[in-house]
């Protein structure tokens, strides 16, 4: 067990040398690697293309296979750039990441002034790790991020290094449970990504999405309500390559006043517009249709009937 500790260690440190100087590298070399490695993604390796085209053509199916095939395209490029972003945060410049992330968190902080909890739901919208990261560089309460870990040791530890580097408090899909219990004794900001798989389709909230029955994790709805948090929508909007915009809508002040399921509904309907606006840059290769609606779903069903 020693030795396989000390391996990670070293493994991650070698890891964290290697691309700390790689993340020093000027911006245009970084995006013509990208262009490089998408090119490879989508035309060599073709990772997980069919799925990708597949959801597209789920959300979209008004669109040819022509105006499909450019998002699809488009989608490798700003796949790839946020990886190699994320990278870039290892040496990036609070300053510099102000530039590239541009946000206004003064409503945000004056309802945190006020003494209120808030929760910030977004979606796998590009480039979501420089949006967390900003969040909580300019967040006035402890900012709590909760993320899905990384089976390699080495790569889990530096990417917990850089989602933490302003403050940010990761807490583990895993440890949510026990942790969450201790840290929300004290006032706290909580970041979801809201549009996860649920792994249990029978307990999920389900409702159209793209016209599609879909499970919604039903956690970021009943927690808010649960806890009286102010609720904020985000929206990333990707302004040109490497620069971005966050869009925060306070959808209200106290989500207890709420009924079950209203906050999803709410959500669904905000992501929809949001991937419609800029479709290429969400995170269409994990398959977000997975799971087929069945009949013994229907005490779960929030919203009009099945397509």
């Amino acid at each position: 067990m020693r030795c396989i500790r000390g391996a990670n260690t070293i493994m991650y440190y070698l890891l964290y040398a290697f691309l700390y100087l790689f993340s020093l590298l000027p911006f245009f070399i970084i995006y013509g690697i990208s262009d490089f490695a998408a090119f490879v993604l989508y035309r060599l390796v073709k990772y997980r293309r069919d799925v990708v085209f597949a959801n597209i053509s789920t959300a979209f199916p008004e669109k040819s296979d022509a105006d499909k095939e450019v998002i699809v395209k488009q989608f490798y490029r700003d796949f790839t750039d946020n990886f190699l972003e994320t990278l870039k945060l290892l040496s990036m410049s609070g300053a510099t990441l102000d530039k590239r992330m541009m946000m206004d968190m003064t409503a945000c902080n004056k309802l945190a002034a006020e003494g209120k909890n808030l929760q910030f739901n977004s979606g796998h919208q590009m480039n979501w790790e420089y949006a967390s990261v900003a969040v909580s560089r300019h967040l006035q309460v402890p900012w709590l991020a909760v993320y899905k870990r990384i089976r390699s040791r080495p790569v889990e530890r530096l990417f917990l290094k850089i989602r933490s580097r302003f403050g940010a408090v990761m807490v583990a899909v895993q440890d949510y449970k026990f942790r969450m219990a201790t840290l929300m004794k004290q006032q706290y900001a909580l970041g979801l990504i809201a549009d996860q798989n649920p792994s249990k389709a029978e307990t999920a909230y389900w409702l159209n999405f793209f016209g599609r029955p879909t499970p919604f994790l039903p956690g970021s709805d009943k927690g808010a309500r649960r806890n009286r948090t102010a609720v904020v929508f985000v929206n990333v909007i990707k302004l040109k390559r490497g620069y971005y915009k966050l869009d925060l809508i306070i959808v209200t002040d106290d989500a207890g006043k709420l009924a079950d399921g209203q906050l999803t509904r709410m959500y669904r309907d905000f992501l929809e517009e949001c991937i419609r606006e800029q479709p290429s840059i969400y995170l269409w290769s994990h398959r977000r249709w997975k799971h087929e609606y069945k009949e013994v779903y229907k005490k779960r069903w929030l919203d009009e009937q099945p397509v």
